[in-house]
C-alpha cells in the first residue's frame, strides 16, 4: 500500500526537496505541495493524504493553524518539520493535532521512517525533541493527570506496561519499543494502547509527563 504525502513549505528550494525525498521511497508518493498553510488545508481536504509534512513557519496561514484546521475536519495526520528544536511550536503543534515533531536536519532516512510511523498511527518527536519539552513542562506545566501518582500508577498498569511506559518517556515508538523488549510491533502497539486508556490521557506526549512525575522517566 502506497502512503499518499503533502508538502506544506513556503520556501520552493525545501519543498521541492521534501518532494523529492518523499519520491525515492517505493511505499511513498507525493500527490500534493503547498506553499502556504492555506493551501496545505484544501489540499488536505481534496486529497485526503495519508500524511502532510507541516512546515510552521508560513504565510497567509502558518503551519501551527493550518495543523488544527486539517486535524479537526479530516482524518489526515501531520508531521511537523521545524528548524527550531524547542520553543512555543512544540506544544502548539501537538495541541493541534500533529502527530509528530521532527527537525529540518534528520537524515533522509529519519523523514522516511517518519512518515511511516504516523501513516501507521503512531506518534513520533524526535528523542530531543522529548527530553527538552519535558523540561519546558517542568517550568511550565500543562493539563495532564495530574491525579496520578505512583501508587495509582503502580496499582493501574502491569509490569511490562510500566517499562512500555518508561521507553514511551524515552522518545521510542512502537517498532522501537519492539525491538528494546523483544516483543511484536502489534503487542507493543497494545501496550501503549492500554496505557492511554488505563490513565486516561489523551496522546504519548501526556503520557511522558505522567511517567516523569510518577518516577517513571
Amino acid at each position: 500500500m502506497t502512503i499518499r504525502v503533502v508538502v506544506a513549505d513556503d520556501q520552493q528550494l525545501v519543498r521541492a526537496g521534501l518532494c523529492g525525498i518523499v519520491d525515492t521511497a517505493a511505499d511513498l508518493t507525493v500527490v500534493g505541495a503547498a506553499a502556504d498553510g492555506a493551501e496545505a488545508v484544501d489540499l488536505a481536504r481534496r486529497e485526503r493524504p495519508d500524511v502532510v509534512l507541516m512546515d510552521v513557519c508560513m504565510p497567509r496561514t502558518d503551519g501551527l493553524e493550518a495543523t488544527r484546521r486539517i486535524t479537526e475536519s479530516t482524518p489526515v495526520r501531520v508531521l511537523i518539520l521545524s528548524t527550531f528544536d524547542l520553543d512555543e511550536y512544540v506544544w502548539a503543534a501537538l495541541r493541534g493535532g500533529a502527530s509528530g515533531f521532527l527537525l529540518k536536519d534528520a537524515p533522509p532516512a529519519n523523514l522516511l521512517a517518519a512518515i511511516r510511523v504516523v501513516a501507521a498511527g503512531e506518534a513520533l518527536l524526535a528523542p530531543q525533541i522529548t527530553r527538552r519539552l519535558i523540561a519546558q513542562f517542568l517550568a511550565t506545566p500543562a493539563p495532564v493527570a495530574e491525579f496520578v501518582t505512583p501508587d495509582r500508577l503502580a496499582a493501574a498498569v502491569t509490569a511490562r506496561e510500566r517499562e512500555v511506559l518508561a521507553l514511551v518517556a524515552e522518545g521510542l515508538s512502537n517498532s522501537e519499543i519492539a525491538l528494546r523488549l523483544h516483543i511484536s510491533p502489534g503487542t507493543a502497539k497494545t501496550h501503549v494502547a492500554n496505557l492511554l486508556n488505563k490513565l486516561d490521557v489523551r496522546d504519548r506526549i501526556q503520557l511522558v509527563i505522567l511517567a516523569l512525575r510518577a518516577g517513571v522517566a
